[in-house]
């Protein structure tokens, strides 16, 4: 494992233990960059998946993290009823810059700055869920209760 894949996961499991939770951080032998590849390769239902996506508020450059099922594709515009202000997917830069961590490996915690969250209602409806642990392939096993509390996310509709 790459150093900067060392140093990302460590900074995530960090952020679990800061947070009381002892998940284990599995390192998957394929890619789980795509819901479904780690879907494959956990051996689970693609709404368990978490993604972790970053978009941008157009007009004040804020970072949001919306936290969705596998499964589903987020409603920019219900996002955008939340805030008051039109969003875009962030680029690859920006997620870099206000996470600390690369497109396709985001965590839903750990971040190098403040993420106002919105966290899928879907992933609630499962008693574990999988999370992008920092890279693209490692993932960690999660409850929707401990989802809510390490990102003090606001559970919404998020298609």
């Amino acid at each position: 494992m790459p150093n900067s894949l060392n140093t990302s996961v460590r900074k995530v499991e960090r952020a679990l233990k800061a947070h009381g939770l002892e998940c284990q951080v599995l390192n998957m032998k394929e890619t789980t960059r795509s819901a479904q590849d780690a879907a494959n390769s956990l051996g689970c239902q693609v709404e368990q998946i978490v993604k972790s996506l970053v978009f941008m508020t157009k007009k004040t450059k804020q970072p949001i993290l919306v936290v969705a099922s596998g499964a589903n594709r987020v409603n920019t515009k219900k996002i955008r009823n939340l805030l008051f202000e039109p969003i875009k997917m962030a680029d690859p830069d920006f997620v870099r810059a206000k996470t600390g961590f690369v497109v396709g490996g985001v965590p839903p915690l750990g971040h190098s700055s403040s993420l106002e969250t919105f966290i899928d209602e879907d992933l609630l409806k499962y008693p574990e869920i999988w999370a992008a642990a920092g890279s693209s392939n490692t993932m960690f096993k999660l409850s929707p209760d401990d989802l809510q509390k390490i990102t003090q996310g606001q559970v919404i509709s998020v298609t």
